[in-house]
């Protein structure tokens, strides 16, 4: 009982003392913020930054930070931007006054006004407009999808505006008449039967936006397995995927192309297990005669010349079916210079060569499972992210044009434990482009 008594006597005295402090807290910030009462007036809005205090402005973009310059600003409560609520932080509030981040969602109704609520829930208004993106169109499901199929753009601020809605053109101002489905950040549709090679352009109620790639893009394909677009038909070299090469059949996106584990070989989940070059790879290694070296197509030299490796990409499709996932073992994808291997000086030691920078793909990393549903889909990778080892690990040579002679694809390692798999991995117009 005296223990009960004693810890009560304790309890007391430390509430006593947390309350003392709390009053001595009080007494002791006199400069405390408290929301004022009556209402706000605001004379202007003007940028954040002190050199452009004299900027006046009438809108912003969305999550853009702003200042309201006025009178008893600390009786705003809560204040909108046209329906959407913006957060007030009272660090940043003074009587004359408000720095505020514009929210960044897109308004439902769209008003053109400030709304700022006090405690005694009066609103006062304030004219200024929100200003929305135009679209932004980053990718592309499938770059070489046939006329009539249906393609999905991926971006941001696909805005289907009631009283404007949503258009797509295409090059030449070939318009997109079939539209079956739009979000924000994705908008699909049926490609028109004469959809030509170019740009996208998506335009909405807050403007126009064109593609960072182009559609049907042949400018510097590599490998096309059927020189259709003037690349290779084959590689060069001891796996140059004429066991991997199939003809234009039914699941053909544009002709033939090349299928890994054509054969129905199987990859172990073990990291490295599998070493299987006949299923899963194909070499290009030059000759210097029938077979030069990539980089000396005159494409790829003008491209390499102008943008650099930094603002270089390697693009193809590839389709996984999903009764054959892929869930094991990365896609090595490796350039592959004369100091490395040629085809007079043939040999695997460059696979884990250390020193030798690559592209490491591994779509099934984060689900445990890869496959694209039977569906053609591109792929990007930029040749600056070319900077890992076959393990998976940094690699401490950088990429350089003089590597840009072979080229090899290999489905093996890549540092990551999987499961076993049998898959079929298509793959067609190896291209590189420029970053856009």
């Amino acid at each position: 009982m005296m223990k009960n008594n004693r810890y009560i006597n304790w309890l007391m005295a430390a509430t006593m003392m947390i309350a003392a402090f709390a009053t001595a807290a009080c007494e002791d910030e006199p400069d405390k913020y408290e929301v004022a009462g009556g209402l706000p007036v605001v004379k202007y809005v003007r940028t954040p930054l002190a050199a452009e205090a004299d900027s006046l402005l009438t809108g912003a973009y969305m999550s853009n930070t702003i200042v309201l310059v006025g009178e008893n600003l600390r009786s705003i409560y809560e204040i909108y931007f046209n329906d959407q609520k913006a957060i007030l932080n009272t660090s940043y509030m003074t009587d004359n006054t408000v720095f505020v981040d514009v929210p960044k969602e897109i308004p439902a109704t769209v008003t053109n006004k400030i709304y700022m609520v006090t405690v005694a829930k009066d609103t006062v208004d304030y004219d200024f407009k929100v200003l929305v993106p135009a679209p932004t169109v980053n990718s592309m499901s499938c770059e070489f999808a046939k006329p009539g199929s249906e393609v999905t753009l991926y971006g941001d601020y696909f805005i289907d505006d009631p009283n404007v809605p949503l258009t797509i053109t295409m090059t030449g101002n070939v318009e997109v008449t079939e539209i079956t489905n739009i979000t924000k950040t994705a908008v699909s549709f049926i490609l028109p039967e004469n959809a030509p090679e170019g740009y996208i352009n998506v335009k909405s109620i807050y403007g126009v936006g064109r593609s960072k790639f182009r559609y049907y893009d042949t400018r510097n394909v590599l490998f096309d397995w059927d020189g259709s677009h003037g690349g290779h038909t084959i590689g060069l070299g001891w796996r140059d995927g004429s066991k991997i090469w199939v003809d234009e059949n039914e699941q053909s996106l544009d002709g033939a192309y090349i299928c890994f584990g054509l054969d129905g070989s199987t990859i172990s989940g073990e990291i490295g297990a599998t070493w299987a070059e006949d299923p899963f790879s194909f070499n290009y290694w030059p000759d210097g005669g029938e077979h030069p070296a990539l980089s000396s197509r005159p494409a790829f030299a003008s491209m390499i010349e102008e943008y650099g490796l930094g603002k270089l990409q390697i693009k193809f499709e590839v389709c996984v079916p999903a009764a054959n996932p892929w869930s094991s073992a990365a896609m090595q994808i490796i350039f592959t210079g004369d100091q490395h291997v040629t085809n007079s000086t043939g040999n695997n030691s460059y696979f884990s060569d250390t020193k030798l920078p690559r592209g490491l793909w591994i779509p099934w990393a984060n689900n445990g499972s890869y496959d694209t549903g039977g569906k053609w889909t591109t792929v990007s990778l930029n040749l600056s992210d070319f900077n890992k080892t076959h393990e998976g690990t940094p690699c401490d040579v950088s990429l350089d044009k003089t590597m840009l002679t072979g080229l090899t694809f290999f489905v093996w390692h890549g540092g990551l434990a999987g499961t076993e798999c049998t898959p079929f991995i298509m793959v067609d117009n190896i291209r590189v482009v420029p970053i856009e």
